[in-house]
């Protein structure tokens, strides 16, 4: 369904609203659009939630995202604005943006720089509704059925278009987080034999039938082709608009079917994310079709579809839905998150603040590199020091006496300090070592990729197994720990701990003496066996003879390994990293960690009634100290 063009022509922006513009935000009007596959809705913020000079443009009459903006900006009598959000109608996976419903692509950088934008944000539609959802008053949205919010609880949104977006909010400790989804595309399941007859008439031309398909505006006609195939009556050739508007006057039976079949749908969808994501805050609908339906939506099968849910029937009951009446939710959201960019989550971020504070006392060239950060901090995360450089328009060199000025010994001690500010933590994530990067970019790299493996390690790993490894070794006889190459550093690491409680304990990396202890091995026993590929032959012949021995069998080394299938109990570890060409660093690091949470367990395990004890005894067995006889 494609919204009206019927928006007025907007004048000039007055001279009075941009000084007010320039007192309320210190760098002008900011530029905010909602960008669909049909429409373009674009506006000037000259205050927190004051939207100006509305336009929706038509998509088709520009080639290009940059010339639908340039058209707004002229129309308006706008030379130039400094900061921009946008919210689209397509997933956002990085700087190059290809839009899955119409023939734009783009670079977010490449149109930053040709529009003369200081910020362009760039955020998916739905995630921008999301965001929204805090702001809408009492008079922007109207409940359907019953249920009450629960506060500081999860709330889901989802709007039928020209598509079917989904989204959700999310409180945390201190905020509220939007969650990117693309949740239209699951598969359509049908309610009854009318919606079953409905997706075998799609099956024809679609071997996937998703719940956009057949919820969204081209889904309302397709649904009304195949009503009225299974009433034996012709099919108009009508649009959505058209369906939808026989339907509410009444005037074609099968159109009243067709919207009241898209409804129940709608409703199925929509407790679908309810119980997928307990919104017990609530599920609020948008996009372009609901709002218009009006009070016809009241009495529709939504509500009850919603509610149909068998055992689930009285979870769903309590859960409140909505509709959204503003007519540009994604303003506010679009709005909220260009403004916590523009921040820098100042709340969170001291060093945000530090580079703002310091800004005045830099230099010229310095300073287009505080600039760069205050503008793209996440940006700047990413970048090696050639990068930066160039984004800001400087040296290299220049880019290390920035970091200097501030008190760091050079980029990768601030970009530390930096990841932390805004993100509360060390990212996740892998950065490559290329040839040509410097050290203070090869310091940088290893110190994230190491902090990021281990972060993920503490997401991922397996704590049912670390309990039942932490108890085979409290009650083992003997523990006997089998590495080869790297690992062997981490195998005597393991001996050296776990001689330290007592337990007889042995390291071998030789294959010959491995196979030989192996055999030695007894019930009660333990072989711990270290590796990173965990396709090892000695490794898992050692493996081999441990078990036929009677022993249990630990293994640290990837999840879905052949050692992984012989152990008893597995510790998985995937670190991102080539163990082909290159020497293996996370891998290590990570098996070190995990040593270390099977010690610390062995320790309170040995010592319940005072931890605290266990834990200094623990901490000493790192001492010079000779260990306790």
């Amino acid at each position: 369904m494609t919204a009206s063009k019927a928006i007025p022509v907007v004048a000039p922006v007055p001279e009075a609203l941009l000084d007010a513009s320039r007192q309320a935000y210190r760098d002008g009007p900011r530029l905010l659009a909602d960008v669909g596959a049909t429409n373009a809705r674009f506006t000037l913020e000259s205050a927190p939630g004051r939207f100006e000079a509305i336009e929706v443009l038509h998509c088709d009459d520009y080639a290009d995202l940059g010339a639908a903006i340039q058209a707004y900006l002229a129309k308006v009598g706008i030379a130039r604005v400094a900061h921009a959000g946008i919210a689209i109608a397509n997933p956002i996976g990085g700087d190059w943006i290809r839009m899955t419903n119409r023939n734009w692509a783009f670079s977010i950088e490449e149109t930053r720089e040709r529009l003369d934008f200081s910020t362009f944000l760039v955020v998916n539609d739905f995630t921008a509704l999301a965001m929204s959802l805090r702001y809408l008053g009492e008079d922007q949205r109207y409940q359907v059925g019953g249920g009450e919010p629960q506060p500081n609880s999860v709330i889901g949104v989802l709007g039928p278009g020209t598509g079917l977006g989904v989204s959700a909010l999310i409180p945390t400790a201190d905020r509220w987080v939007t969650l990117g989804s693309e949740g239209g595309h699951v598969s359509f399941a049908p309610n009854d034999d009318r919606e079953l007859y409905i997706l075998q008439y799609c099956w024809r031309n679609h071997p996937h039938v998703s719940g956009e398909r057949l919820i969204s505006g081209p889904g309302i006609e397709l649904a009304y082709r195949a009503l009225s195939e299974r009433a034996c009556v012709r099919a108009l050739p009508l649009t959505a608009r058209d369906v939808v508007d026989a339907a509410l006057n009444g005037s074609d039976p099968v159109c009243v079917e067709t919207l009241d079949c898209f409804c129940a749908m709608l409703g199925t969808v929509a407790s679908n994310l309810a119980v997928t994501l307990g919104a017990l805050g609530g599920i609020y609908i948008g996009g372009g079709i609901v709002p218009r339906l009006g009070e016809r939506f009241l009495h529709s099968p939504f509500r009850e579809r919603f509610e149909s849910k068998g055992r689930f029937a009285d979870y769903l009951a309590k859960i409140p839905t909505y509709v959204i009446t503003t007519p540009y939710p994604a303003f506010h959201g679009v709005s909220a998150i260009l403004s916590d960019t523009l921040r820098g989550r100042s709340s969170e971020s001291a060093l945000i603040e530090k580079v703002r504070g310091a800004r005045p006392s830099l230099s010229k060239a310095e300073q287009r590199v505080a600039d760069l950060i205050l503008t793209r901090p996440r940006t700047v995360l990413n970048d090696p020091i050639i990068e930066i450089a160039r984004n800001a328009k400087v040296s290299q060199p220049t880019v290390i006496r920035f970091c200097r000025s501030l008190g760091f010994q050079g980029l990768s001690e601030f970009k530390l300090k930096l990841a932390s500010g805004l993100t509360g933590t060390i990212p996740v994530r892998h950065s490559q070592v290329r040839h040509g990067d410097t050290t203070p970019d090869v310091s940088a790299k290893v110190i994230e990729n190491t902090a990021s493996a281990l972060l993920r390690l503490r997401d991922t790993v397996n704590v049912t197994a670390i309990e039942e490894a932490t108890r085979l070794l409290v009650d083992a006889q003997r523990i006997d720990f089998y590495a080869r190459g790297n690992a062997a550093v981490v195998a005597l690491d393991g001996q050296l701990k776990f001689f330290r409680f007592g337990t007889p304990t042995a390291s071998y990396s030789d294959p010959l003496l491995q196979r030989q202890s192996a055999s030695l091995l007894r019930s009660g026993d333990v072989a711990f066996v270290i590796s990173n590929s965990g396709d090892a032959p000695s490794l898992l012949e050692a493996a081999g003879f441990a078990r036929a021995a009677g022993a249990s069998v630990i293994a640290i080394t990837a999840q879905h390994s052949p050692l992984a299938a012989l152990a008893t109990v597995t510790i998985g570890i995937d670190a991102p990293e080539n163990s082909q060409g290159y020497s293996t660093m996370l891998s290590r690091i990570l098996q070190l960690a995990v040593i270390d949470m099977l010690a610390v367990g062995v320790a309170l395990n040995r010592n319940p009634q005072s931890p605290e004890q266990a834990l200094i005894e623990l901490a000493a067995q790192d001492s010079d100290a000779p260990p306790a006889v």
